[in-house]
């Protein structure tokens, strides 16, 4: 089992000065293996704050970083494979099929992304997409209203993701549960042109060969 924290969009200080006072009494240290983030952390001070949570912390380049973060990222929990991207390389912005062909080009399973500031968890084309939405709430010019600040957790399990949302809902932490399995890969059995060959038993002295036939 492995615990994997996937987190984006907290473009701290520019839109927002932290993360909501809920969510960092939730995000402790030591329960989480992994991060997985989809951008535009925007400052230092915040992505050293994501190291306290857990040691191991991937991070792919927002379109408002200005860090040399890649602008995507593979990590692999055999037998699930998970790619990450910001979601800007996305067009339409968040267009299922779209997302579907860069999960493809990258040969993953499970395509985390971004850039939308809003949660989604959802299976397309055998694969299962997350976009975490926005940590801290942070506003965005796609639509009018403020965003409700999200974050996911994903508990991988062998071949099976448990997905829980985070979502900070008039002022309280509602929290809801997705579960996504990978399909097993079954390989084409081969067909033999061989005829087969019967391959006698021994028998005893005196007693008719197998099957009865008469020598």
């Amino acid at each position: 089992m492995v615990l994997v924290l996937v987190i984006g969009d907290l473009h701290i200080p520019h839109r927002i000065h932290d993360l909501p006072a809920k969510f960092k009494k939730l995000l402790v240290p030591g329960k989480i293996q992994q991060i997985l983030c989809t951008g535009n952390i925007c400052d230092k001070e915040t992505y050293e704050y994501l190291r306290t949570i857990a040691p191991d912390v991937h991070i792919v380049k927002g379109d408002y970083d200005e860090s040399t973060f890649p602008l995507s990222i593979t990590v692999a929990h055999n037998p699930i494979k998970i790619g990450v991207i910001h979601g800007h390389q996305c067009i339409p912005t968040g267009d299922l099929d779209s997302l579907s062909a860069l999960a493809r080009q990258m040969d993953v399973d499970v395509l985390v992304s971004g850039h939308t500031h809003m949660f989604q968890a959802i299976e397309y084309d055998n694969k299962f997409f997350i976009n975490p939405g926005t940590a801290t709430g942070a506003w965005t010019g796609a639509f009018n209203g403020d965003p409700i600040p999200s974050f996911a957790l994903m508990d991988i399990q062998g071949s099976v993701v448990v997905t829980y949302v985070y979502q900070l809902i008039e002022g309280e932490v509602r929290v809801e549960k997705i579960e996504w399995r990978k399909e097993a890969e079954t390989a084409p059995v081969p067909r033999s042109t061989v005829l087969p060959q019967n391959i006698p038993s021994p028998t005893a002295p005196g007693s008719p060969p197998p099957g009865g036939a008469v020598w």
